[in-house]
């Protein structure tokens, strides 16, 4: 009897246990990955600070580059979004190797052939090979667990049990399905992170280090700091032109042997731009001199190298990480559900109770649908007792241009005990030409939520008032976290402030 449990247990864990090893291998390349590129950036930065440039992370922050944590936490990202994906359709692969083709040598042949496509599709901008190393390992592993011993064939599924488990996660993707648009995320961090302790830890974490992957796939336009070099070019007027016009791209003219970002050589007549030796594109000075933009983007699409990745994290953000936690929860009602029933029977319970879970964190999400706020109510909406009501008619106020100083009620939500109203009220704020709420902005920009000094800084820059430039500056260099800095430089270019090599 003890033998028969221990088996049906192991028969509810191999999935997991199969996704587990594809998520450690993914976090060892994602570790991996992200300390090179937080080296090489940290390289980058000192040039920039030794040529006189405002650097983002400032130095108050740039040391934490070298250090091994930020390259763990921040590959969490990648395990969690790419490896996550990448280990569940691995599983599916070897389930449906097993299950429906009977281990046949020809439909290996075909998933061996699918899987060097991917490989393919990764490097067809070029050679990229810790970013290889996902879809050649993670498979490997996850396939080899799936396959082995007496996981997948020790237990034939029945079609019915089958579809009740897609049905389940079917359900499921259809309801958070119809939760999906460009304010997903920060629905899902206002309604289900930030109403809980443990979810408020979660949103510091993503703003402490999100920063570090996703510097590692960026392209140039997306990056906030690029170097260049103009040795190449021997006509000094010419030089101080192109130098004039790539540091308002964000392009910093580095002198000397430093390798960087872009290299621009030739004259008048014909451009040089080249990375890495490679020359990339050719134009002329007056064509980039009245048209900068389209250069620098042509030049940076040339040169990404990790469009299909960041297409593939995404994907895995938006389907494999939620079926991870899926699996994860499927997993552990099963195995504790084994001790007390038959496999069958487990299995079914799991599929319920998950369903029961997910629709439980959804309901926040529901909850949060309010009518759209109308002037005429707004002052009461501000007063009321939910706070999503008053969260929505500070949406409506800033989607719509409404000026929040029309309603002093809105001075008792600075001091607000929840994260939320101020994070909208500072957003808010910055369509508001009024004083007052300059100096309320000024307020928020000592905020103990980082979330929300970051909305602060988005604000003066929407403002437009460019007597903000010189306090944002001031924060930005004491501030020690990255994503304060990112949105006070975000604030400074909308302001118009240009690098300079006084900075």
């Amino acid at each position: 009897m003890i033998r028969f449990s221990l088996w049906r247990q192991h028969v509810a864990r191999y999935p997991l246990t199969a996704v587990l090893t594809g998520l450690l291998i993914a976090q060892i390349i994602a570790s991996l990955q992200v300390y090179l590129s937080n080296r090489a950036l940290y390289h980058t930065l000192v040039s920039i600070r030794d040529a006189g440039y405002l650097t983002v992370p400032t130095e108050a922050a740039m040391d934490r580059l070298q250090d091994m944590a930020p390259a763990v936490w921040g590959g969490l990202f990648f395990t969690l979004s790419a490896g996550a994906g990448i280990s569940l359709v691995s599983l599916a692969a070897a389930w449906i190797w097993d299950r429906l083709f009977r281990r046949s040598r020809r439909s290996l042949i075909f998933l061996l052939l699918v899987w060097a496509g991917s490989m393919t599709a990764v490097n067809w901008e070029g050679w990229s090979p810790l970013t290889t190393a996902y879809f050649a390992l993670i498979p490997i592993g996850v396939f080899r667990v799936a396959v082995s011993g007496k996981s997948a064939r020790t237990v034939r599924d029945h079609w019915f049990l089958t579809g009740i488990h897609a049905a389940a996660i079917g359900l499921l993707v259809c309801l958070w399905g119809s939760q999906m648009g460009k304010d997903l995320f920060v629905n899902i961090r206002d309604r289900l992170l930030l109403s809980n302790p443990i979810g408020a830890v979660v949103s510091d974490f993503y703003y402490q280090y999100t920063l570090y992957p996703a510097q590692v796939f960026k392209s140039l336009n997306q990056k906030t700091l690029k170097t260049c070099s103009l040795d190449g070019v021997g006509n000094s007027r010419l030089k101080e032109l192109l130098a004039e016009k790539l540091l308002a791209y964000d392009y910093l003219p580095i002198k000397g042997g430093e390798r960087v970002d872009l290299e621009i050589s030739g004259s008048g007549e014909g451009l040089i731009f080249g990375h890495r030796g490679e020359a990339i594109l050719k134009t002329t000075a007056k064509d980039f001199l009245s048209a900068p933009h389209r250069a620098l983007e042509q030049f940076s699409l040339r040169t990404d190298k990790n469009r299909f990745f960041r297409g593939f994290s995404y994907f895995g953000l938006l389907i494999g990480f939620p079926l991870t936690l899926y699996l994860f929860a499927y997993t552990l009602v099963m195995v504790l559900a084994t001790l007390f029933f038959q496999l069958n029977k487990a299995r079914v319970l799991a599929d319920i109770l998950c369903v029961a879970i997910g629709i439980c964190l959804l309901m926040p999400l529901l909850a949060g649908h309010h009518k759209a706020a109308e002037t005429v109510c707004l002052s009461e909406r501000l007063t009321s007792d939910p706070w999503q009501e008053r969260v929505a008619a500070l949406k409506w106020m800033e989607d719509n241009g409404g000026d929040v100083s029309r309603f002093p009620a809105y001075r008792q939500l600075l001091s607000s005990r929840r994260i939320q109203e101020r994070y909208w009220l500072a957003k808010a704020m910055g369509v508001s030409r009024a004083q007052n709420t300059y100096e309320d902005l000024m307020q928020l920009l000592d905020d103990p939520c980082p979330s929300v000094v970051c909305m602060a800084l988005q604000s003066l820059g929407r403002r437009g008032d460019s007597g903000a430039i010189q306090e944002i500056l001031r924060r930005i260099r004491a501030s020690d976290h990255w994503y304060v800095q990112w949105y006070g430089y975000r604030a400074l270019k909308r302001l118009g402030w240009k690098q300079s090599a006084s900075e």
